[in-house]
């Protein structure tokens, strides 16, 4: 595929849906790249890392629509709006999400205004930090010792939603690994939330911080005491938080443990 070949229709504007993927360039899909370099519009998250956007076509319009705790650039139905006007004069507008945007990055809701707005529109799935994260962390989220079922949810929910609050009593039963997206902030409710539900003091929890990039660190622990940790290593967000014996693997997986992790 070339620039030439998504063109072809260049007089009707389409709008990209683009997972970046969790950050380290090399794992950004060669779609992705393609589309960034023919784009005519790109509307980057703020967890997209500089040499991704580095890639983008040095003619195209670049805007920062990055949503962080307390600093939202454009707010959701600003951005959705301005990928609508921008397809009515543009081929190739991208909207490059961090990970995949089906997975917590609210691609769903934007496709379904972009189809109700009459906008052509696709999906180009992105490797979700949910997976990537622990993995360069040397956790496995499934093993045969030790797991043989994921659940992945949000530890931070939109308000308003179709339902109050996730079932924490559920989740901790419903299977032997939890990885969490945005849990940090809420992360001493999470627990206190589990352990309530019947989840063991002594359940291993990993967080990952900047998940598959050059400064990425994991903070392991138990959940007894991981919030204790966090306040006095200051561990911040973005982050992924993964519960379940799988964690356990991190000391035999990775062997530079001790470089970037702390316990």
């Amino acid at each position: 595929m070339n620039c030439t070949e998504i063109k072809k229709n260049e007089f009707v504007g389409k709008v990209y849906l683009v997972g970046a993927g969790p950050g380290d360039p090399g794992l950004f899909t060669l779609k992705g790249k393609t589309l960034l370099e023919c784009a005519d519009v790109v509307i980057y998250d703020a967890l997209v890392s500089p040499q991704i956007l580095a890639m983008i076509n040095p003619e195209a319009e670049k805007i920062d629509a990055g949503k962080r705790k307390g600093r939202h650039s454009l707010l959701q139905e600003e951005t959705t709006q301005l990928m609508i006007e921008k397809a009515q004069s543009n081929a190739i507008v991208v909207r490059l999400k961090g990970g995949d945007p089906f997975i917590f990055g609210r691609g769903g809701e934007e496709m379904e205004e972009l189809i109700s707005a009459g906008v052509s529109v696709e999906v180009v799935p992105g490797i979700t930090s949910g997976i990537a994260a622990p993995a360069y962390a040397g956790i496995p989220l499934t093993h045969r010792l030790y797991s043989s079922s994921v659940t992945f949810v949000t530890g931070h929910e939109a308000a308003g939603k179709y339902r109050p609050a996730v079932n924490w009593q559920a989740i901790a039963h419903g299977s032997e690994t939890i990885v969490i997206y945005m849990g940090i902030h809420n992360l001493a409710y999470i627990v206190d939330e589990l352990t309530k539900a019947g989840l063991s003091k002594e359940t291993p929890i990993a967080l990952v911080r900047w998940g598959t990039r050059s400064n990425q660190e994991e903070l392991i622990g138990v959940l007894e005491t991981i919030v204790k940790q966090v306040e006095k290593s200051k561990f911040e967000a973005p982050a992924i938080v993964v519960i379940g014996s799988v964690v356990q693997l991190h000391s035999v997986l990775t062997p530079d443990v001790g470089i970037n992790a702390t316990t």
